[in-house]
Formats: C-alpha cells, sequence, structure tokens
C-alpha cells in the first residue's frame, strides 16, 4: 500500500480522512462510499457510512455520532463533522489509513480537547476503559440518560466500547 501522510498528534501519527479518501477514490474507482443518517435530533446526529464493491456487495462500515455544540466545529458544523467521521472509520475498517489507529486524526483531537471536560451527558467524551472500576462511571450515565432509550445508549456506548451481552442487560435494569 501506498504509505499516506500523516499529522503527529502527541507523539502519534494519524492518517487523515481527506487522505483515506483520496486514497480510496484512486484505488478503487468502482466502489461507493455512502452515508446514512440513523438517527437526527436537535442535538445530536448519528450516521453510518458503508463501503460497497461494484457488485453492491458490504466491505466496511463505520459508524459515528456529533452532538452540536460539543466543539468549535460543532456549534456550525455538526453533520457534516459528522459525517467525515464516519468516512475516516469506514475506511480505516476497510484498511485504510490504519497505521497505529482507526481513530482519524480529528477524533484524537476532539478526545484531547475534552478530556478535561468530561461531561456526564456524553460517553463520547468518557475517558475509560470498560471495567470494574469504571463500570459504574457508564452506569450513572445510563441512567443521566436513559431518556435516549436502550437501543441509543447502547449504539452510543458501542462506538467507544466493547459492550458484552451481560453488560447489555445490565444496562437495560437501569433505564
Amino acid at each position: 500500500m501506498t504509505k499516506l501522510k500523516t499529522v503527529n498528534i502527541k507523539g502519534k501519527e494519524y492518517v487523515e480522512v481527506n487522505e483515506r479518501l483520496i486514497y480510496f477514490r484512486r484505488t478503487y474507482p468502482t466502489y461507493s462510499l455512502t452515508s446514512e443518517v440513523l438517527e437526527k435530533t436537535d442535538k445530536s446526529i448519528l450516521i453510518l457510512a458503508t463501503i460497497s464493491d461494484d457488485e453492491g456487495k458490504v466491505i466496511a462500515t463505520g459508524m459515528a455520532e456529533e452532538e452540536k455544540g460539543s466543539t468549535f466545529i460543532n456549534k456550525t458544523s455538526y453533520v457534516e463533522n459528522c459525517e467525515t467521521s464516519a468516512w475516516g472509520r469506514a475506511l480505516a475498517n476497510f484498511g485504510i489509513g490504519l497505521d497505529t489507529s482507526v481513530a482519524s486524526a480529528d477524533e484524537v483531537n476532539n478526545a484531547i480537547t475534552n478530556q478535561d471536560s468530561v461531561s456526564s451527558k456524553t460517553p463520547t467524551k468518557i475517558k475509560l476503559d470498560i471495567g470494574d472500576e469504571n463500570w459504574e462511571k457508564v452506569m450513572k450515565w445510563v441512567v443521566a440518560n436513559k431518556s435516549m432509550g436502550l437501543t441509543k445508549i447502547v449504539k452510543t456506548l458501542q462506538q467507544k466500547y466493547t459492550i458484552p451481552n451481560l453488560a447489555k442487560a445490565e444496562i437495560k435494569k437501569n433505564i
């Protein structure tokens, strides 16, 4: 594979989505990259990006969620930012720009920007790996956001964490 241009963020190299997209379009001109809005509210959007081959077979997907106003860019362009993130994840899952991380440079920058202002309302800002010592934090977030419903809560948490089936049952008990 051609070496793609990277940016350095806190000592790690990340391939930006535009570089992944340019490579994809040049290398796979008959493949498609589509976006589907799974859910849009007045506060957030959830988008699924899908890469299909020339026969329509799904090759890779990527999902992203953005909260309106959560970052400087998201004050005016949360829909566009979400679509770009979903594309980046789909392209990474397809294997493009996967040197060190599936996360895009923008996702990493957002995480760094937001890590000092952890919000109990947005799991994308919770910096933890689910484990016994952190499960209580996740459950508090679940209880605080139970109006979202089980499906959206699980989808939102699964974007950042592996949620085992037993954990899903525990989440359901708390909403």
